[in-house]
This record gives C-alpha cells, structure tokens and sequence, in this order.
C-alpha cells in the first residue's frame, strides 16, 4: 500500500476458502493480494499527479509510462493471485455456468473500491458531493463482498466455472519497447553468485571484494533502486526478462559511476528465469557461480535446526534457485575446506592467463661456460620428466644479464606438479654437484595451482612480472597459465614485504661485520626497491636503485660502492673497506623510514 492508505479487508467466506489452503499457497497469494492493493493505490497516486497539476508534455509521457509500467504489474500479480485461486475450483459439471471474470478480478475491483471509499472520506470534509456519496460506496462494497463470496462457494461446489485468467494485456508489447539494453564498455565482469541456503554466497563474494577489489552489490538492492527510478511498486512481479533489463540498467550505472572498477559481483541468485535472461543480456560478461554443499553440510555450518535450514532452502527452490546450477558457468564443490574454495575463486575472479615467453639457452645468459653446461644438463634433465614440469628458469641477476661469479647466487624457480616435485630433487642434486662450489643454488619450487590460486610471496608475484615482461626462461611448457601480474599489485606487495626486510636489515645491522657485507648490502638494495615500487619507480640493477633512492623526499644521498667495486671486495676477502660505507648507508635508511612513520 502507499503510505497512509487503507488495508485491503476480504470477506469472510474467501477467507475461509483462502484458509484452506496449503500453508505455500497461501503464502503466495497473500504476497500477491497485497502487492496488487499497493500497486493499484501507486496507480491511483499517479493518475492524481495527471491530473492535478499542469504538467509538461515530457511530464505527462512520463507518468503516461509510469501507469503503463504500474498496469502491467497489475496484471501480472492478478495473473498470479488467480493461478492460486485455481485451486479452490471443483471440477463439477462440464456444462456449469460460466462466471463473466476471475476470482482476482472481483479481488482487484474490491481492491479499486477500498481506495475509492477512503479517497472519498477523505474528501468529504470539503466536498458536498463527496459526502454524499460516501454511503453509497460503502453499500457498493458491501453488494460486492456478497456476490464475491457467493461466487467462491458456487466455485468450491462446482456451480460455477471461472474463466481463463490469462489477460493478454498488450502493456508493453513489443512495438511499444524501448530497445535492448546492452552492458556498458566499463561493466568489464561480472560474477553472480547462487546456491541454496548457507553454501557460502556471503562468503565467496566477501573474499572476492577483500582479496581482488571487486565492486560487491545485492540482486535485491539493485532491483529496488531500478524499481524507485522507474517508479515500479514491485519489481519482482515483472516479468523474468524486465527484471534482467532492470538489473542490467542498475550495473551500468554503478560501472559508469566507479570506471576504475574491473569486477562486480552479484548476490544471491535465487531466480533461475531472471538470470537466464541477464545471460543473455550480457553473454560473457556476465559468469554465474553456483556454490553447491550437502544439506547435512550446510546445517552443520548454519549452526542452525535442519528445519530452519530446509524452511529456507523450500522458498529459495520455489523461485528455481536449484536450477540456477545448469545455467552456471562454474560449479564449486563446497564440501571442503576453506582454502580449496578460495582457491576455486581466485581463478575465477583472476584467471590464468597463457603468455609467450622468451626461450632462452644457459648459454646465453652471459654465464661461466662451466656454470651455463650444469644449468643445460639441469635443463635437460627437467624437460625429459614431461607435462608434468611446466617451467623452469633462473631468476634475477642471470635473467637481467648482471650475474657475478663469486657474488651472485643462482636462483632457480621450478614450476612442476606435485608428483614430479621428488624427480625434481634428484635433479637438483645432480646440478649441485656439477657445479662443484661456482655458485650457490637457490631453488623455488611451486606447484601451477599454488599460483593460479594466488598463493604468491611478494618475490614469487614479482618473478612472474619480470618473466611476463621478457625476462628469459630455460624451459616453459606452451599451453602454460599464469596469473597476470599488474604494477598495482607488485605496489601492494610492496608494502606487504618491507616491514619483513626492515626488520631483517635491523638484525644485521646489529651484527655488522665482514661476513654479514654481502647480506646486508642485499638487504640494503632490496629495501630501497621496495620503497620506490611504491613511489611509482621501477630500476632495476643496485647502483641504479640506490642512486634513485638517494632521490627520495627527505633522504640524504646514500654514499655506497658501485657494485663492481662491493663484489670485489667481496671474493678478494676485503670487506672491511666496503662494510663502513655500506652500515652508514643501512643506518641512513633506518632513521629516514622510522621518521617517515612516526606518530
């Protein structure tokens, strides 16, 4: 109802009827009864605002599609208060007298009466012919819940057949619609999230906002806000494919409102019709997730009785929330623990994607020649076990070409399926040992779902960069998926890693001595690239990112060696000479970072 308008009263022998009813079906048609008196007060608002005031041209085609819009759902809540009424027909005689309209019908004109009888009290105060007409209506309203009662006890007993209470109205027909909507360019992706009661919707969507920034919205708020922009009492009576083109209009408008926004999600689906239609509205744009659990499963996380559980599931299945799984582009297994799930949805939400990477042999990476022949016999060894490996490359200063003997490690990253990880360790075993003390080895070893799921160390995501951008690797499967690392996230990883290496530097710091040249140095690099990550600042090689770092606000010029001159110092075993600079510049570092973060 509108505000301040009266309830809908029924007669008593429909609300006997009606109370015969099975508990859904009655439900149901309570729902529809009274969306239809509120409707019919919306329209009756409406029809007033025409007439009441001088409105413009575009004002009166306004309300004109407001009343069609509000007709249309009349109709329709009729339509299916009448699918219920059904139900209390007997069959009786093939030949009974058929009644001129529906049970609804009489319902909507009672409905019309009501509104009338209160408008007109209203008036009565100072209009005269209102007054007097007030009495009239209430004997009118008195000769119709009488005739409506007797047609229910004439249908129950099968006196009387009703018609057919399809209405055929042409509100909105096709030659009068407006055209398709179509997903805006900055509505990039969207997940809607389905399933039955408490199989992990809020929680899906909840970790998809947190973990990849995801825009989250509800199916019903977004309705709600199309139904008060479109002046509809209830959208939910519209038909499957309105409610699409309503859901379809409200995320444009978000996408259009936050442009910087690359992923929406949407919940709870409970309509598999609706849905189905906003497919098709926005084909792959759109991808449906259906979360599937066990009902022993989804009470026990509840915490709730079984029956409060199926109560919930019984009303979500009757708007086809169970079907929702056949339109799914993804169904998720929710049985399990919490990681198998996020990591379902992490490649969901960011797919792996393939990229071409560069090739290339140890032999051109600028190593010693007996370093690059271990590393082609590694390489070897590791492309003869199969699929089962999917990568292998050395990582940081080989792939940048500034790899020193004597100084540098060499890290190695291994991306290979679990099973294959224990032939893996053989063959690390056999590289060691032909290396025979050049070079230290310094394996990563990570299984292709650890990454697709996003289960990445901040140096692990700034790897997968460097390779993404043309860093060579030694052997690469051609059908292998990675996740796309953005400058953003490495940003964000940034400040995630620092604290750890500031922390780490302090404790060096505390035991500088000669031993501890090259770590803290290392350190003392590593800190001042993750600091200008997040200044926007991308050098790499130490002299390079030391003097940028010199550049920071409020950060003095950080007085260090050159590199060469360090691991020279280094393998000719004098650190001494290179350790002071090095401490003044870690202890420069030190008060410059706990000053920038001081209360």
């Amino acid at each position: 109802m509108t505000q301040n308008s009266p309830p809908l009263v029924l007669p008593p022998g429909l609300y006997r009827a009606i109370a015969a009813l099975q508990d859904k079906d009655r439900h149901r048609l309570d729902d529809a009864v009274t969306r239809l008196h509120t409707v019919n007060g919306r329209l009756w608002d409406t029809e007033d605002r025409v007439r009441g005031a001088l409105l413009s041209a575009a004002q009166v085609a306004d309300c004109k599609r407001e009343i069609d819009q509000l007709n249309a759902e009349r109709n329709t809540l009729a339509e299916r208060a009448d699918e219920v009424l059904g139900s209390l027909t007997d069959a009786g005689r093939a030949d009974a007298p058929l009644h001129t309209e529906t049970l609804a019908s009489v319902i909507d004109r009672l409905s019309v009466l009501t509104l009338r009888i209160w408008h007109s009290e209203r008036a009565a105060a100072q209009d005269e012919l209102a007054r007097r007409r007030v009495p009239a209506l209430h004997g009118q309203r008195e000769e119709l819940c009488a005739a409506l009662d007797a047609l229910v006890s004439d249908v129950v007993a099968g006196r009387r057949r009703l018609p057919v209470p399809a209405r055929f109205k042409l509100y909105g027909r096709d030659d009068a619609a407006p055209a398709e909507i179509k997903p805006s360019r900055h509505l990039r992706r969207v997940l809607a999230f389905g399933g039955l009661s408490e199989c992990g919707k809020s929680t899906s969507a909840g970790f998809v906002q947190r973990t990849c920034g995801a825009q989250r919205l509800k199916i019903g708020f977004l309705l709600r806000q199309a139904a008060h922009r479109e002046g509809l009492a209830d959208p939910y009576s519209l038909s499957a494919r309105r409610q699409a083109e309503l859901l379809l209009g409200e995320l444009n408008r978000f996408a259009d409102a936050h442009v910087d926004t690359w992923l929406f999600t949407i919940e709870s689906v409970h309509d598999d019709a609706s849905i189905a239609e906003l497919k098709q509205l926005m084909g792959d744009t759109l991808q449906i997730v259906y979360l599937d659990a066990s009902f022993a499963v989804r009470v026990e996380r509840s915490g709730t009785p079984a029956q409060a559980v199926a109560a919930k599931d019984e009303i979500k299945m009757s708007r086809g929330a169970h079907q929702v799984a056949a339109l799914a582009d993804y169904v998720i297994d929710n049985t399990g623990s919490i990681a198998a799930l996020r990591a379902c949805l992490r490649r969901i939400a960011a797919p792996p994607a393939t990229t071409a990477l560069r090739v290339a042999t140890p032999y051109g990476l600028g190593l010693p020649a007996a370093i690059a022949s271990a590393t082609a016999d590694f390489t070897d060894a590791v492309r003869a076990y199969g699929p089962g490996v999917r990568l292998a490359a050395l990582t940081g200063s080989p792939g940048e070409g500034t790899w020193i003997a004597g100084w540098s490690d060499l890290d190695l990253l291994v991306i290979a399926e679990h099973e294959a990880i224990s032939r893996i360790h053989e063959a690390l075993e056999q590289y060691r040992t032909a290396l025979g003390g050049a070079a230290s080895l310094g394996p990563t070893l990570v299984t292709p779902g650890e990454l697709t799921a996003r289960r990445l160390t901040p140096r692990l995501a700034f790897v997968l960069h460097q390779l993404q951008q043309g860093s060579p690797v030694l052997h690469a499967a051609p059908d292998l998926g990675l996740p796309t690392i953005s400058r953003d996230e490495l940003a964000l990883a940034a400040v995630r890693e620092l604290p750890q290496v500031i922390l780490t530097m302090r404790r060096l710091r505390a035991d500088a001595r000669p031993a501890t040249l090259r770590q803290l140095y290392k350190h003392l690099v590593l800190a001042c690239r993750l600091l200008l990550r997040e200044h926007n600042q991308w050098e790499s090689g130490p002299d390079r990112i030391l003097t940028a770092a010199s550049r920071m606000p409020g950060l003095s010029n950080l007085s260090v060696p050159s590199l060469a001159e360090i691991s020279t110092a280094w393998r000719d075993g004098d650190t001494d000479r290179a350790l002071k600079p090095v401490t003044t510049a870690v202890d420069q570092l030190l008060t410059w970072y706990a000053a920038q973060l001081a209360a």
